[in-house]
């Protein structure tokens, strides 16, 4: 891929019309939305929880349609193989050679649908991707293409047919989110307007990936004050310690959270971090991180939610910064 450049100005125009063209399309969630621009920026993984038929896969696939980029679909069924997912290498007899067919997880986004209906064995299989973007067949490793974001859908734990996602993999997630049901003059508005799929069929994408790559580049370079990595830290250790959590927030969790807010801060047109940035993306980004001494199945994701909420209550909030990178980008 070409290493191309991107003005500030521009690049704050595409993501503008880049959360207003998937708002367009999934109604009332415009939080939501910006969580996921921020994964995407920062090279983050989404997990998208909730009951059937409240917009997951609507809105991974406008996301994927506003991107000029390759699409991989895996929908995921208990007979769903590793090599249905990575892809496998073919021995062609005339040649005596072996040739890798790609599967649907060589692309710049993956949708992963109802990823928790896929046996372990092939949930595993998306480790080394979300990881090290690469996957390994038959020994041969092949890059995955730039950017690569998945984005996964998963049903609530008590419905049956699924397996629960082992703790390895959910920590590779940056962020888990929940959309819920959207409020009663919200679905007023959907049944007024049920043209969704014929938006989706028309859209034209407004983002290049060479623009996402030189983005995701961009947002490194977000400053983040001393006073706030102290911040950081010092939520994930009193996550260690709260009385309700089993395991706490690791280290890849803190530096999960440090990359996904310097994102959250280029997205809103910022050069710098602020604590705000911190605590709006404390819950999407840890919640799923923490293992309480006991979750029941069906109210495990709120409680997390809780505790997060409370140890954010606990620790002092960074009231004066450096100053050092402030501005807006300019």
């Amino acid at each position: 891929m070409t290493r191309v450049r991107i003005e500030h100005d521009h690049a704050t125009e595409l993501l503008k019309r880049l959360s207003n063209r998937i708002a367009d399309v999934i109604i009332g969630k415009k939080q939501e939305i910006q969580y996921i621009i921020a994964a995407m920026l920062s090279e983050g993984h989404v997990l998208l929880e909730d009951v059937p038929g409240t917009g997951k896969t609507m809105l991974i696939r406008t996301v994927a349609s506003s991107l000029s980029c390759a699409m991989g679909r895996i929908q995921c069924t208990s007979d769903v193989m590793p090599a249905d997912v990575t892809g496998v290498s073919i021995y062609h007899a005339p040649t005596g050679e072996f040739s890798f067919r790609p599967g649907p997880l060589m692309n710049n986004i993956v949708l992963a649908d109802e990823i928790n209906r896929a046996s372990p064995r092939t949930q595993s299989s998306l480790l080394e991707a979300m990881e090290e973007r690469s996957v390994t067949v038959d020994g041969t490793t092949h890059v995955l293409p730039k950017p690569f974001l998945l984005l996964a859908t998963q049903n609530p734990l008590q419905f049956e047919g699924t397996y629960r996602l082992p703790e390895a993999q959910l920590d590779r997630f940056m962020m888990r989110i929940t959309l819920g049901y959207p409020e009663p003059e919200q679905e007023v508005e959907l049944l007024s307007r049920e043209r969704s799929k014929d938006m989706l069929e028309n859209m034209r994408p407004i983002m290049l990936a060479e623009e996402v790559v030189a983005m995701q580049r961009e947002v490194r370079q977000v400053h983040v004050d001393a006073v706030i990595k102290q911040y950081l830290v010092a939520v994930a250790v009193a996550t260690r310690s709260h009385d309700a959590v089993r395991l706490g927030i690791s280290p890849r969790g803190t530096l999960a959270w440090m990359t996904a807010v310097q994102a959250y801060a280029y997205l809103q047109g910022r050069s710098y971090v602020v604590p705000d940035d911190v605590q709006s993306l404390a819950v999407p980004v840890l919640a799923h991180r923490i293992q309480l001494k006991s979750m029941n199945r069906a109210d495990g994701s709120a409680v997390q939610e809780q505790v997060i909420r409370e140890v954010l209550s606990s620790v002092p909030v960074p009231v004066q910064i450096s100053g050092q990178g402030r501005g807006r980008r300019a």
